[in-house]
């Protein structure tokens, strides 16, 4: 292999990966709670369930609403201040949360 690859891999494989906190996350949870539920089961209809979604896609439904991209008066001001580390933190806990799904034509 060559030597400067190596040095790239090696230098890659000794940074530090910063690790999500899901129990930070549960704190920052508390503002999004009035809309999305203590547990991310929301009980407006229109407001979209967070338990259980995958980590990437709430970072990026958050980074959109950050960007603008996405449209919405309570989330916009909500995730407004938002640290990068915060929305990670924030996605690691809505998604360690488990949810089951019950078939009602299964008996």
């Amino acid at each position: 292999m060559n030597k400067a690859i190596s040095l790239i891999l090696a230098t890659l494989i000794a940074l530090p990966v910063a690790a999500s906190d899901p129990k930070n996350g549960k704190k920052l949870s508390r503002k999004c709670s009035v809309c999305h539920g203590q547990l991310g089961v929301a009980r407006d209809p229109e407001v979209p369930h967070l338990a259980g979604q995958s980590a990437r896609y709430i970072e990026k439904s958050i980074m959109d609403f950050q960007k603008g991209e996405r449209q919405d008066r309570r989330m916009s001001l909500i995730v407004k201040n938002l640290s990068k580390e915060d929305i990670k933190d924030l996605a690691a806990w809505y998604s360690s949360l488990e949810l089951s799904v019950v078939d009602p034509n299964a008996n």
